[in-house]
């Protein structure tokens, strides 16, 4: 499953860099909202891009690492918190990443996380929509959530 991932998401990469980001996301039921997430590399120090879904809640932006804590991007933020944000209207602004561990709104983040994703929480074997929120808990317990805050320019 990662690695049909890996693959889909070169594809995606291409089709935003080639101003088709929008696209993208026109059927958000299917295919999810999907954003740009670019973080440095923690042995590299290079810039990476990888797409993700995403929730913008309250001026801050969503997402989770469901392949747990073995995905590059989420290993890449825990080494350097500081990220850029490209949505698919075009909008970019940097921002720092930190990860939602626990509290009263985790789950309500997640699951709306989760039914942003389009076809994607359905292939994990998650109805976003109906799932009760203590077999989503179980389902998602390698879950990473990510908060992004916008950065404050001096």
């Amino acid at each position: 499953m990662r690695s049909f991932f890996r693959l889909f998401n070169r594809f995606m990469l291409w089709m935003w860099h080639n101003g088709m980001g929008a696209y993208i996301n026109a059927w958000p039921p299917v295919t999810g909202r999907i954003m740009v997430l670019t973080t440095h590399g923690r042995k590299s120090g290079l810039s990476r891009q990888t797409p993700v879904n995403y929730a913008e809640i309250d001026g801050d932006i969503f997402c989770t690492a469901g392949f747990g804590a073995v995905s590059d991007w989420y290993r890449n933020i825990l080494k350097d918190s500081k990220v850029e944000v490209w949505l698919p209207d075009d909008r970019r602004w940097s921002g720092r990443a930190e990860e939602v561990e626990a509290g009263p709104q985790r789950l309500v983040w997640l699951r709306t996380v989760l039914q942003n994703s389009g076809f994607a929480a359905f292939v994990a074997g998650i109805n976003p929509y109906s799932i009760k929120d203590d077999r989503l808990e179980k389902a998602c317990r390698d879950y990473r959530l990510i908060r992004i805050k916008k950065s404050i320019a001096p």
